[in-house]
């Protein structure tokens, strides 16, 4: 499929709102163009100066547009693809595009693996004394707290391109595994120290059978 291109230094997740704020007069056009003709348009991410993955997102609403032209606009991140090609300039647009591949998105996680990793991100929000956001279970997926968790930008690229919820749970469970064991660890240091200088009960040795050798 040939899609237009808004490339970005950001990775959006399938499902997940997306606010943009656009300032150049090739995405203005763009955006022009996506309410005029309801088109689609694709954000491949710029990574390592080059752009080999990204979304399709759809144009929701324009929110605010300022005088000289800027715009607030609201989109929706759809599905992920596979950049096959790049134009600089599509036909008489100032924007650029592209011929991209979509990634079929496989959900084949049993309940008892996304309970696994929705259980593990409470826990984690728990031990941050963050409120866990409103999301119910039955809502869940590897998307859904993608960029709630800590993960870092590579990581982030890193879910984004695989294709099987199994994968992608496996992927958040570990990343979940390590930085909850550091917060563990980080709360049992705080109290070690908050500890320190208080009055303690220490128990008595017993040294009557105790000699030097």
């Amino acid at each position: 499929m040939r899609l237009p291109f808004f490339p970005l230094k950001s990775i959006f997740f399938p499902g997940e709102t997306v606010p943009i704020h656009v300032f150049e007069e090739r995405y203005q056009q763009l955006i022009k163009d996506c309410r005029k003709e309801a088109i689609t348009f694709g954000v491949p991410v710029y990574h390592n100066k080059e752009m080999h993955y990204g979304t399709e997102v759809q144009l929701v609403e324009v929110v605010n547009t300022y005088d000289g032209g800027e715009m607030d606009v609201l989109c929706v991140a759809r599905q992920v693809f596979k950049v096959k090609s790049f134009e600089p300039n599509m036909e008489d647009r100032l924007y650029a595009g592209g011929v991209v591949e979509f990634l079929e998105t496989i959900y084949d996680a049993t309940a008892a693996e996304r309970k696994k990793v929705y259980d593990k991100i409470r826990l984690l929000y728990k031990l941050m004394q963050v409120a866990f956001p409103p999301v119910p279970f039955d809502k869940f997926n590897s998307y859904a707290f993608a960029h709630k968790m800590g993960l870092s930008f590579e990581q982030e690229f890193s879910l984004l391109k695989m294709n099987r919820e199994t994968d992608r749970l496996r992927f958040l469970n570990s990343h979940l595994e390590d930085t909850i064991a550091v917060l563990k660890k980080i709360d049992h240091t705080k109290m070690v120290i908050e500890m320190n200088g208080h009055f303690k009960n220490f128990d008595p040795l017993d040294f009557k059978d105790y000699g030097l050798k």
